[in-house]
């Protein structure tokens, strides 16, 4: 009876010790310009580890908003956001004042305030389990909302993350801990008591319980949230099951979408609850919150004055707050480290959207509605496979889209690692799909028995996912793969090898590139429609599964995991016809337009070429075949046949190229290219051109602006002479090699990039070196830099077409835009192109033995810059000579469509000389990619 007394005392002991909960006390005030913040504050903190603390670390995250170089900082510039960055000294947000007592009432020494880390040291060793209460009294300044959404404005105030708080997460002090708007939890397992003192007019409200005007108490396992606003806005209230769960807006509602909320959400929190097994009492949503975890893909599209919608405003709403009740759901109820398990509580979510989305919009199609729009009783869109493409394909497909890059991310990467696409793709869309799958192949009903069993025994703790993830494998075995799964990056493929028939019966094969025991769903179906559906358990280490099906079923096609349903590295070779004339085989399909892939087909895209080359061509008139699709594709081939008006003959190009992506290697993709081309570059003189090609792309951190590669390549040209060139004993055929280095940062303050790269045929050897930077000093102010250095090893070559220009590039490899290659006069003659020398004014001449210059462009005024150009260059039996230039640029579309206006140079006043028309350049490129480029920068 004694053992069995002392085991119930340790158990209550231990039930005593793990119930505790740190407490905090605040009394707030907030100044009438909504500028600073003064609290009063108590903490009582409990040791919840398992060693001795000598020291609390107290998070003081509004220093992340004091000055430039912080962590948050970086992240909003990586993000292409640079207003923190150059925010005044009124919008930052800062400590002002910190004042700290323990329980004796007797000062604890801060050494800054600007820290976001404060290790205060205590009086005495803190034992596992016992509480240490400290004071505090501190004032800041809060910073502009605009930066993050938490902060102040003329509108209302949103304070999440600016009180002082211990960190949870790292109890045992062992590493400092940066904010980075992340949304990540600091606080959980925490009572709060809050009372606000605001200005008068205001009103405050928050996901914390009420309990009278301005006053808030309750315990969170999440951070406290407060909206301080002139007006109140608006709530609903929904019953399940019997209980009441109160959803608060952080802003207002049109009557429209709230009247579809009013129907919306019970469905919404009856659903999750189906999922989870319980619901929060309170739901807080902010605006930043909708903003963040909204629908992806369902926003109307708008083009100038025309707006397109996808969905009905009803069926916006539905999805929209779906995935954000969802979300805040899980926030309040799961208490999780978001920078090691991120996937966790982000999985969760895309797998009840799936869930939901299969429940209630099973037929809807990716583009919504608008794949029926008609113009003049034509449905355009029809003729794209992306109207065929259902709305539960994104997950699968935002997946593939970044894998086939190489830019996807293994799912359990710290989340700060994360780029913010790969916090879409991987975190959210691949993780879901995996545990969709898994649902899939184990019953639905299990998978969300185990879901939420396991929440409901962690309530209030923080979660294992490695728990999580053997409670899965318990369950169901197929499903032991994933733990080993999230942890690296995947290039899964199932493949169907070939379909044989004997006797009654149809032999499949199917092989896997994984040694890992994955299960593979395959379906059959009839020509009449008829599926079945049979689920595969491959076997540990090997990669070959044989599977006999009856033949009398009369099968037309067999597919594996269909709908992107497994996160596979490609699913073009996830079908095979069984009859017919593409039996074990793949129907091709021609497509005008490019599109997103249709798996099924071998898709060859075909879409008409209209170029004007120049004077010599005139028009180019032909038509494009290829078979890249929006998707990337390691095998890529593209060929262009164009009727030249201006010649009345047929030219054009053609190439091919095959990539190797290494899922983990120093090298990001491996590439070689066979390419040729026949055009023409002067009045009936054609050239003929072709290139082996090789490039190493190396391995970047995916919120990295930083890129390196390697390229080499071999070229030979063909070229038609005049008679005069002939006379000259101009080059009709030559041969260049080429390798080259390039390193670029497109980062948003400092852009800069360097180039080195070796040059060389049987007359010649070069050498040419690049370096660009360019420093935003101001918003959208920019100072640019350039150097170029270009040196001849050998040179004894006939005459100077591969000279290095001054203020004009020779084009001999043609590989410049330019739209007259061989114009020495007129409109098309003032393009200029930044190479070689990049002096803008028409200085004369090219050298042959070495140059160096500097290229300086500033901004003055909105779209306007001054630019200036100086160099130094040697011809061979020549002394060295000094230029210079200097002048006006227009920057019409920023580096796209520039002008150029010569002032003042070596040749003199410029605009007074008479042909000064003559005299202005401009830049012109025409570059889709570059635009696609410049687009995506902060996504990846």
């Amino acid at each position: 009876m004694k053992k069995i007394s002392i085991c119930l005392i340790l158990f209550w002991g231990v039930v005593q010790v793990s119930a505790q909960k740190d407490s905090i006390y605040i009394e707030a005030k907030l100044s009438s310009d909504k500028k600073n913040l003064e609290v009063n504050q108590e903490i009582v903190y409990y040791n919840h580890s398992e060693r001795d603390l000598h020291s609390v670390k107290l998070l003081n995250w509004v220093s992340a908003y004091n000055k430039r170089g912080t962590s948050l900082v970086y992240r909003k510039l990586e993000d292409r956001n640079n207003d923190l960055h150059f925010a005044k000294t009124n919008q930052l947000g800062k400590l002002l004042e910190l004042n700290i007592k323990n329980s004796d009432n007797e000062i604890i020494p801060i050494n800054t305030l600007s820290d976001e880390n404060l290790f205060i040291p205590l009086k005495a060793v803190l034992k596992p389990g016992e509480s240490v209460t400290l004071q505090l009294q501190y004032r800041m300044q809060l910073p502009d909302k605009k930066f993050t959404g938490y902060g102040t404005s003329p509108q209302n105030t949103l304070l999440k993350y600016f009180f002082i708080v211990p960190d949870h997460f790292d109890p045992d002090n062992i590493y400092k801990r940066s904010y980075n708007d992340i949304e990540e939890s600091v606080s959980f397992n925490t009572s709060w008591t809050i009372n606000f003192d605001i200005p008068v007019n205001s009103f405050v409200e928050g996901n914390l319980p009420q309990v009278q005007m301005n006053s808030f108490k309750g315990d969170l396992n999440s951070d406290p949230e407060f909206l301080i606003s002139p007006t109140e806005h608006p709530s609903i209230i929904t019953t399940i099951d019997g209980m009441d769960t109160e959803v608060k807006f952080g802003y207002n509602l049109q009557p429209a979408e709230k009247e579809n909320l009013e129907f919306y959400l019970p469905l919404h929190l009856k659903f999750i609850k189906e999922k989870m097994g319980s619901l929060p009492k309170s739901i807080f949503i902010s605006d930043k919150f909708r903003a963040k975890e909204d629908f992806f893909g369902n926003n109307d599209i708008t083009f100038w004055k025309f707006r397109f919608p996808l969905f009905a405003d009803a069926e916006k709403t539905d999805l929209d707050y779906f995935g954000i009740i969802a979300k805040k759901v899980l926030d309040e109820s799961v208490i999780a480290d978001k920078q090691k398990d991120h996937w966790f509580k982000n999985g969760l979510k895309s797998y009840f959207e799936i869930q939901y989305l299969k429940r209630f919009y099973q037929d809807a199609k990716l583009l919504g509605i608008l794949t029926d729009a008609s113009i003049f009783g034509i449905k355009p869109l029809k003729i794209f496979h992306a109207s065929q493409v259902k709305l539960l394909d994104r997950y699968g497909l935002a997946y593939q889209y970044i894998m086939l890059q190489n830019l996807d991310q293994k799912i359990d990467e710290n989340f700060t690692a994360l780029s913010n696409f790969n916090d879409m793709a991987i975190s959210s869309f691949e993780t879901g799909s995996l545990f969709n799958y898994s649902a899939d192949k184990m019953g639905y009903d299990a998978f969300n028995d185990v879901v939420k069993n396991y929440l409901a025994q962690n309530t209030g703790k923080k979660i294992n996912t490695e728990e999580f993830l053997t409670n899965l494998s318990e369950k169901n075995k197929s499903t032991s793969y994933l733990s080993g799964f999230l942890k690296q990056k995947n290039r899964v493929d199932f493949k169907l090898k070939h379909i044989i028939k004997e006797n009654d019966s149809l032999q499949i094969r199917i092989a896997k590139n994984t040694d890992i025991a994955i299960p593979v769903k395959l379906e059959t179906e009839t020509k009449k429609g008829e599926k079945k559906v049979y689920w595969i358990d491959t076997e540990e280490n090997q990669h070959i599964t044989n599977l006999s099906l009856p033949a009398s079923d009369n099968i037309y096609k067999i597919t594996l995991n269909n709908g992107y349903l497994f996160p596979e590295s490609n699913y073009r070779d996830n079908f095979l016809y069984a009859k017919g004339l593409f039996s074990n085989a793949k129907k091709v399909k021609l497509k005008l337009i490019k599109d997103i892939p249709n798996p099924e087909y071998n898709e060859i895209y075909i879409s008409p070429r209209v170029r004007f080359n120049n004077t010599y061509d005139k028009f180019l008139l032909g038509a494009n075949f290829k078979n890249q699709s929006f998707f990337d594709q390691k095998f890529l081939y593209s060929v262009t046949p164009l009727y030249s008006t201006g010649t009345g003959k047929l030219t054009g190009s053609g190439a091919v190229s095959y990539s190797f992506l290494p899922a983990e290697s120093i090298i990001r993709s491996l590439t070689f290219g066979v390419s040729g081309s026949y055009f023409h570059y002067d009045y009936g003189l054609a050239y003929k051109k072709t290139s082996l090609s090789s490039s190493i792309s190396f391995r970047k951190d995916p919120r990295s602006t930083v890129g390196r590669s390697i390229g080499i390549s071999y070229n030979y040209f063909e070229r038609d002479l005049s008679p005069a060139m002939i006379a000259s004993n101009d080059y009709s055929k030559y041969n260049l090699w080429s390798i080259g280095y390039g390193y670029s940062d497109s980062q948003m303050i400092h852009e800069k990039s360097f180039s080195l790269s070796t040059q060389g045929m049987e007359d010649f050897n070069k050498i040419t070196a690049e370096g660009f930077y360019r420093w935003e000093f101001a918003p959208k102010q920019k100072l640019s830099l350039r150097l170029f250095a270009g040196y001849f090893l050998r040179n004894d070559t006939r005459n100077n077409l591969f000279n290095y220009g001054i203020s004009r590039v020779s084009n001999y490899s043609f590989s410049y835009t330019l739209l007259g290659e061989s114009a020495s006069s007129g409109l098309l003659s003032q393009q200029f192109i930044l190479a070689d020398g990049g002096f803008k004014s028409f200085l004369p001449g090219t050298v042959n033995q070495w140059i160096t210059s500097v290229n300086v462009d500033s901004s003055i005024w909105k779209i306007f810059h001054v630019y200036a150009d100086a160099g130094i260059y040697k011809n061979k039996d020549f002394p060295t000579k000094f230029i210079w230039d200097s002048g006006i640029k227009v920057r019409i579309i920023p580096d796209f469509l520039e002008v150029y206006f010569p002032i003042q140079s070596s040749l003199g006043f410029e605009p007074a000389f008479k042909d000064y028309a003559k005299r202005i350049r401009y830049t012109l490129v025409l570059n889709l990619g570059s635009v696609i480029n410049a687009a995506r920068r902060g996504w990846y």
